[in-house]
């Protein structure tokens, strides 16, 4: 804070609309869609988030002696390890065998969210960092009154990572697969860096979809009407149906999203003969696109790449975002110009034997890691010679 006001009281929070909405986004910034007040409050008050989907908001802030947010973490209890995408049931089966209780535990990330982002948000102010620090040692003191096992902050960009390492949390490392954006003005500059084979294969694919008589587009803003979130939401939930999943998105939280952030929303769709037949959601951010959710109604050949990759590498030339993200798994992407990236979570453990358990597999599994994600960028579709 530039007058140098020192932070007086760390508090839990049960719901983020106990926040004004301006506070938390002070704190949380304007890049990242995810971490602002209305997408986490539209979680929140349709009922995605709560008691019925066992995750219970457990919000950490810091506030000075004017009640000033200085600074916030978003965090949930849970008794389960559903909708995180780092996957620690392996952990919570050895711990439980070995007689411990794993869950409840808490969780700092964006809920069904597997996208990177600050996870401690601070102020801007000659006092942040010592915000951080205070906010770090504050959920240290929560996770022990709550007596829970552990405390997982997943998909954390690597500053607060390094942060938290410090602070003794435990690091652990995966990869997704992002797009980066070299300046490209169209499709086919994008096109022109790929080698002669993996070009020809995008233009067949996207060649064969438009031919099948499908109708592409990308819809933002006021342009995406209830209809189409009727649509979304329907192919949505089929898809957890046939994957024997929840889908935790209730309809109302897509309501939400028109009403509060439409602006930060590119919805593809898909239609033959305007019956709508496959729908992708995307969050437009302030240097990137994230990659969501996907649904169909059938299976289209290669309507997936499509609607999924090519769209959204397509509206980040339109609009000049540097990145493309599109989520979890899938080594397929990276012939489509998705390369893996490196992404981060750190891991608190109560118990001091537990915890020297999960170091020594974190250790291994980092050197894993790092093997897997070289070879996989050695498929790199990008054109290594002129002749390629």
């Amino acid at each position: 804070m530039p007058d140098g006001r020192e932070p007086i009281a760390v508090k839990v929070l049960e719901n983020i609309d106990a926040i004004a909405p301006s506070e938390w986004d002070a704190c949380a910034g304007t890049e990242n869609p995810f971490v602002r007040h209305r997408f986490l409050g539209a979680l929140e008050d349709s009922g995605s988030v709560g008691k019925e989907s066992g995750w219970l908001p457990q919000h950490l802030i810091i506030e000075d002696e004017a009640g000033q947010l200085l600074g916030a973490v978003p965090m949930y209890l849970k008794n389960h390890s559903q909708g995180e995408y780092v996957f620690d049931w392996g952990w919570a089966d050895a711990y439980e065998r070995a007689g411990g209780r794993y869950y409840p535990k808490l969780q700092v990330s964006i809920p069904f969210s597997p996208v990177t982002g600050p996870r401690l948000l601070v102020r801007p102010g000659d006092i942040a960092e010592t915000i951080r620090s205070a906010l770090v040692a504050g959920l240290i003191e929560v996770a022990k009154q709550y007596g829970v096992s552990s405390l997982h902050v997943t998909f954390a960009e690597e500053p607060d990572a390094d942060f938290l390492e410090s602070s003794g949390f435990l690091i652990r490392h995966g990869h997704q697969f992002h797009w980066k954006n070299a300046g490209y003005e169209t499709f086919d500059d994008f096109l022109g860096n790929l080698s002669s084979r993996k070009r020809k294969n995008i233009r067949k694919e996207r060649r064969k979809v438009a031919e099948s008589g499908i109708r592409m587009q990308t819809l933002n803003g006021a342009d995406i009407k209830p209809e189409h979130w009727d649509e979304f939401h329907r192919f949505y939930v089929n898809t957890y149906d046939r994957k024997w999943g929840y889908p935790y998105l209730t309809r109302d939280f897509f309501a939400m999203l028109s009403e509060e952030m439409a602006d930060q929303v590119a919805l593809v769709r898909a239609d033959i003969d305007d019956l709508a037949i496959a729908g992708a959601l995307n969050f437009v951010g302030a240097d990137a696109l994230y990659g969501r959710n996907w649904g169909c109604a059938g299976r289209y050949k290669f309507l997936h790449f499509e609607a999924c990759y090519y769209r959204a590498i397509d509206f980040a030339i339109e609009r000049g975002l540097t990145t493309v993200e599109a989520g979890t798994q899938g080594p397929h992407k990276i012939q489509r110009g998705y390369l893996p990236q490196r992404t981060y979570s750190a891991h608190w453990i109560r118990d001091q034997g537990f915890r020297d358990a999960v170091a020594d597999y974190l250790d291994r599994e980092r050197r894993a890691e790092a093997g897997e994600s070289d070879a996989l960028s050695e498929l790199s579709p990008f054109r290594r010679t002129e002749n390629d």
